[in-house]
């Protein structure tokens, strides 16, 4: 995060549940970070989202076939990630 930015103090109403647990998460990166991340997260998969949208208009819906071979993908993904992180944690050497 760039701490020169300008920021500008705003009040939202939270759950107060929600909030405890988020002050748990947040703990030493601060309640605000968290926020901050969190706005910026939703804001950039209401963006992707968007492309997605559009993506869809201009060459049609995915497919069946398409979106298990993306899935596939992801789940192949996802155990190297598994892998490369349990080697790292048990002083193997990290790909």
């Amino acid at each position: 995060m760039v701490s020169s930015m300008a920021t500008k103090k705003v009040t939202v109403t939270i759950p107060e549940e929600l909030l405890d647990e988020i002050r748990a998460d947040a703990a030493e990166r601060g309640l605000s970070a968290y926020v901050t991340e969190a706005l910026r997260f939703k804001r950039d998969r209401d963006r992707l989202l968007e492309l997605v949208d559009w993506l869809q208009e201009e060459h049609g819906p995915v497919t069946a076939d398409e979106r298990a071979a993306a899935l596939a993908e992801l789940d192949d993904l996802d155990a190297e990630h598994e892998r490369r992180h349990s080697a790292g944690e048990h002083g193997g050497e990290a790909a």
